[in-house]
């Protein structure tokens, strides 16, 4: 009888202590990517429509729009993906992730190692018809669709 109880009391105990550990949170990953090398891909999609961000941070030249857009915030399962898009005349210079998935540790895990492929893979492609990272597939999907978004605003 003792070792019953001194057995489930000892469980009991062991559960609540797991049920009390905290995820290690961190600050949300951004990335800012370098510019692609001159021979990668420079094809892109075109849109028309779309708002145009404001005059201070953006400008279209002959050879396309030059500035830095912002996409929409697209609510994932796991959280909220928004990036910024920066172009020069018209090419993806740089994405910075403004916002991704952090609720919990490996959310942030996931998003850590997904979000530069998903930087590399629009850097070498010039625009949002890219490739979902494995086991990512919710970030995936907010990273495309906020990317597009901010090509829309772009107008590219």
């Amino acid at each position: 009888m003792r070792k019953a109880a001194l057995t489930t009391v000892s469980t009991v105990a062991g559960v609540v202590l797991l049920l009390s550990l905290k995820p290690h949170t961190n600050a949300p990953v951004a990335v800012a990517a370098q510019p692609p090398s001159p021979s990668q891909s420079s094809s892109g999609t075109s849109s028309s429509g779309a708002p145009s961000p404001s005059p201070s941070t953006s400008h279209t030249t002959a050879a396309g729009p030059t500035g830095t857009y912002t996409g929409s915030t697209i609510n994932t399962r796991y959280g909220p993906v928004q990036l910024a898009v920066t172009l020069s005349k018209g090419k993806i210079t740089a994405v910075k992730a403004l916002q991704t998935p952090s609720g919990d540790g490996r959310s942030q895990q996931i998003a850590s190692y997904a979000v530069p492929q998903l930087t590399n893979e629009t850097l070498q492609a010039q625009n949002a018809q890219i490739d979902a990272v494995s086991g990512a597939t919710y970030t995936s999907e907010g990273y495309v669709q906020s990317l597009q978004s901010a090509l829309d605003k772009a107008g590219v």
